[in-house]
């Protein structure tokens, strides 16, 4: 035998810097431009405001899963790698660096320098972002790495809002939005949270013209009154309608506002039943204004201070001192009627975490409804492409999210008030005339012009325009606001494969095969893919689209390095292996969408504990006052589950170390599986269930099903059976032939099974057997594949499947389970060797006696007999009982009846102490009453295990003799 690369332990660090350089060396990961058999993912780019979670480490270990899969069964396939310039986040998080380490705004660096550190910002992160994306082991074609803000993706942007300004599908408008007032921003209904706060309800007088009455208005936000433009009530409100077309005098202010009659708004038996309406600073109030016709008087700078609508003695505060003053004049004018404790539900920004303000302002839309002929706009055409099974979504349950939002057919706002982004490709010429256009553009088909509402012209061009285009008395002005960071996201799909080009990428690869992404984005990301995939390419972005699971800690809070409880993926893939951190990972992406992973600090042998400085810094090990001081987010985590994890790369690797150790002397010859040991029968029939079994999960996106039956034949057939089996032949120079071949064979189909889950550790394992082994298969013969990487996926063989063999095994199986239990269950020392006697029909002892040798071999017995009946049976002697057999194993001379005796009663002893313990909990009505219902359920299955335990152990004491 050659001398092999087979350390003893499995080094993962070193496997996976030796393999991934291999691979990329060899060009696996790279598709063809032109594909004969196309299957493509495109990444969902990460954001480069900070590095990857263990979220993202899910996602991608679920891609590169399925991308390894179809590359192995032979198509070409294309991982198109990349990240997203993140509009609003990364603006955030260098605005807030730039505020903590300089005391300094935007305004004070400029538009300029504030982009260029940005860039600075993203390249640092993206190289982080990458590094550990190729850490995991992403098998991504890096030679097309892409970046919302490239050239490339910067031209797709450029030529989408064109053609959707030509179409009139955009448009600009003065709508409500919410407004970030700390980045002074607009942001979308899906990038806030809510939040309960402690507030209070203040209820205001407000006078009825021309009598004494006066209506009681409760509100949460008094300082809004400003703008109120009516106050509505309930039409079938008895207590108001002679009020209905009256006026109310607007307190604080000079202004008479109408009663109106709005039943969408007033609910009669809620509060007083009169409602204050400001429809510039609350939706629903937006909304009555609309229905109404009412006036909207915006009270807010976009700094959050109050305008000059608000009147001298507010404009310029704050709206928190505004609210104050307000309460105050109330109070002085008699016209604060009470004051009430509220749990106030407060709207926040996702990025700044600031309060959100409902704000009145002038916007970029995408329209969503319907032609005005009634044909299907945007919305109606995306949700059609689920509804009519062009695009599959797994779970199904998220199909309902996706066509509700979409049903709702809101317009998109797709303008931010940031400098960070794509630029809005606008050019505003308040004073130009038509026929200046038509001189100066001509008919350029990269240009159009429409009238603006305010007057002039809006210039919409796919190249940047000079300011003096149109001479140098008629000055061009971009529009100064950026994209929605999702527009150019929802064109990642085709961008990154050159469109608007019509590249051979383009054809070949699109639409793409599948997206993995969360549940939260299914609105942000995945229906704005849809809609600009039909409209720029004419067809669906993808086929299937799978939500994957959400992590959370123990608790089911959202994992997060600054609130302490995240987890790295470096920090794992350091201490584990990348195979441990993916197996972990695939074996929890179930169905349930809540994947809790226990958080606990790393801790070394010393018991100190780990922090991490930085990127690329070694890990640093302190006390645990250290530790607590140190900022959350340089403390690392693990969990319980990697470490449960790295059991079964470690489990594999002894496997094929040893099975690579015992094929010294392989020479394959063609075999015929019929003419096979009721073993080798027997493994080659349950190895073609697996190929079937894990290609179907795989298929259907049933991530934890496949890693599932993988660990179990592993390690239950392959290792704790057919290896056990194997090793008298294996020993045997007569009989190791055949059996080296089908070794050979079985690890040769489970690296490739295990492969897109645990690359490094397969590709090791691999290489050796390639060493040894160089040709393999079993009635032919083959050289294989030069990495596991690029070698063929497993077919299914019918003809493989015996399912005698299996029945015949599945005997063996159960007989030796049951001796061992009798061995165990009355002290039988391991190394004794035991003669046990097996009494059955005649079928089951042929089918016994056909595997006597592995049954001696696996039971530890000297000797077996087996036979039909038993006329006599020796005095002293532990009985199974099976259905089909009864197996009787004499222990004479094997066990010390007065040491027996007194091992029993110790485990009588330690039972009910366990028993008494859970009697004080479950005969607590306050722990019956407070603990959660699956603790205690637990705690009464635990009861009944005991006891049928401690029922066990009295039957055993009382079998035995003197």
């Amino acid at each position: 035998m050659p001398a092999l690369d087979l350390p003893r332990t499995y080094d993962p660090n070193a496997a996976e810097s030796r393999w991934y350089a291999f691979w990329l060396e060899r060009g696996y990961f790279h598709a063809p431009d032109t594909p004969r058999d196309p299957y493509c993912i495109v990444i969902p780019p990460p954001n480069v405001t900070g590095a990857l979670h263990l979220g993202h480490a899910l996602n991608n270990t679920i891609q590169d899963i399925l991308i390894r899969f179809r590359r192995m069964q032979g198509k070409d396939a294309l991982w198109m790698p990349g990240t997203d310039h993140a509009g609003i986040a990364t603006q955030a998080v260098v605005e807030r660096r730039l505020f903590e380490e300089e005391k300094k705004t935007r305004h004070d660096l400029g538009r300029e320098e504030l982009v260029r550190r940005i860039w600075a910002w993203k390249d640092e992160y993206e190289a982080r972002i990458l590094s550990q994306l190729r850490q995991m082991g992403c098998s991504c074609d890096w030679a097309r790495t892409r970046f919302t803000l490239d050239e490339v993706c910067s031209r797709a942007v450029r030529r989408t809002f064109l053609n959707l300004f030509k179409a009139g599908k955009i448009f600009r408008g003065k709508r409500l939005v919410n407004w970030d007032t700390q980045l002074r921003t607009a942001v979308a209904d899906d990038e806030i949270y809510t939040e309960e706060v402690s507030g209070h309800i203040w209820t205001i007088r407000y006078p009825v013209v021309g009598s004494d009455q006066v209506l009681h208005v409760a509100t949460t936000r008094p300082e809004t009154m400003l703008g109120d433009t009516a106050v509505a009530v309930h039409p079938d409100d008895p207590r108001y309608q002679l009020l209905i077309g009256k006026e109310v005098a607007l307190p604080l202010t000079d202004r008479r506002i109408p009663i109106i009659a709005d039943p969408l708004l007033v609910d009669p038996a809620f509060g007083t039943g009169c409602v204050k309406v400001t429809p510039a600073h609350d939706p629903n109030d937006y909304a009555a204004g609309l229905r109404n016709r009412l006036p909207m008087i915006n009270l807010l700078n976009p700094d959050g201070t109050y305008n000059e609508n608000a009147g001298p003695r507010y404009a310029g505060l704050d709206r928190l001192v505004v609210r104050k003053r307000v309460l105050e004049d109330l109070r002085e004018q008699g016209l604060l009627e009470r004051t009430d404790s509220h749990l106030v539900p407060l709207k926040h920004s996702e990025r700044s975490k600031s309060p959100i303000e409902p704000y009145l302002s002038d916007q970029w839309f995408v329209r969503m409804g319907d032609e005005p002929d009634g044909s299907p706009g945007f919305a109606q055409r995306a949700i059609e492409a689920v509804t009519s099974g062009r695009i599959r979504i797994y779970p199904e349950r998220y199909a309902k999210s996706y066509v509700d939002w979409l049903a709702e057919k809101r317009d998109w706002c797709i303008s931010r008030q940031l400098w960070w982004g794509h630029r809005i490709p606008i050019w505003y010429a308040p004073d130009a005339t038509e026929e200046q256009l038509k001189a100066a553009f001509g008919d350029r088909d990269d240009l159009a012009w429409q009238r603006s509402e305010t007057g002039g012209w809006l210039i919409c061009s796919e190249r940047d325009l000079r300011g003096d285009e149109l001479g140098p008395e008629q000055a061009l002005i971009q529009d100064p606001d950026v994209l929605d960071t999702w527009f150019s996201s929802a064109l990642w799909p085709h961008s990154t494969l050159g469109w608007p080009a019509s590249t051979p990428e383009l054809r070949g690869y699109y639409p793409t095969a599948v997206l993995s992404t969360a549940r939260d984005i299914i609105t942000l990301w995945v229906a704005r893919m849809v809609i600009f995939g039909q409209f720029n390419v004419g067809d669906v972005p993808f086929r299937d689209v799978f939500i994957h699971p959400v992590i959370q800690d123990g608790e089911g809070k959202r994992m997060s390095k600054s609130a302490g409880n995240g987890i790295d993926p470096v920090d794992i893939i350091e201490a584990y292996g990348a195979d441990a951190l993916r197996f972990t990972l695939a074996a929890a992406a179930t169905e349930t969408q809540d994947l809790r992973m226990p958080v606990e600090p790393v801790r070394n042998e010393a018991g100190k504990y780990g922090l991490r400085r930085g990127f690329g810094q070694p890990i640093e090990w302190v006390s645990l006052d250290a530790w607590k001081k140190a900022p959350r987010h340089q403390r690392v985590n693990t969990s319980e589950r990697f470490e449960q994890g790295r059991t079964f790369p470690n489990k594999f690797w002894n496997a094929a170390r040893f099975a690579i150790l015992n094929l010294d002397g392989y020479q394959p010859t063609p075999l015929r599986p019929a003419d096979l040991a009721i073993e080798d029968r027997w493994i080659l029939s349950k190895l073609d269930a697996l190929i079937e079994d894990v290609t179907g999960h795989l298929d259907g996106f049933r991530f934890a099903e496949a890693a599932r039956s993988l660990r179990d034949f592993t390690w239950s057939e392959f290792c704790d059976w057919y290896l056990e089996i194997l090793k008298p032949r294996l020993r045997d120079a007569w009989r190791r032939s055949a059996a080296q071949q089908v070794l050979a064979w079985v690890l040769d189909q489970l690296c490739r099974l295990l492969h897109p889950i645990m690359p490094f550790v397969t590709e090791q394992a691999w290489q050796a057997l390639n060493a040894v082994a160089a040709e393999r298969g079993l009635t032919t013969h083959a050289p294989s594949a030069e990495s596991v990487c690029v070698a063929p996926w497993p077919a299914a063989s019918s003809g493989l499947r015996d399912p005698l063999a299996e029945a015949i095994v599945s005997q063996w199986q159960e007989k030796i389970t049951a001796l061992r239990n009798l061995r165990a269950e009355r002290g039988v020392p391991d190394k004794a060797r035991i003669a046990p006697t097996i009494v059955a029909s005649q079928t089951v002892a042929e089918s016994l006696r056909a595997g006597e040798a592995a049954i001696r071999s696996l039971s530890g017995a000297e000797s077996l007999t087996i036979v039909e009946r038993l006329d006599s049976r020796p005095d002293q002697a532990a009985v199974a009982v099976l259905p089909d057999a009864e197996i009787i194993l004499p222990l004479s001379g094997l066990v010390d009846p007065q040491a027996e005796r007194q091992r029993l009663r110790r485990q009588l002893g330690e039972i009910d102490r366990q028993l008494h313990a859970l009697a004080a909990k479950l005969d607590n009505d306050g722990f019956l009453a407070h603990a959660p219902a699956e603790v205690v359920a637990q705690a009464r299955s635990r009861r009944e295990e005991l006891t049928a335990q401690r029922s066990a152990v009295e039957a055993l004491l009382a079998s035995l003799p003197g």
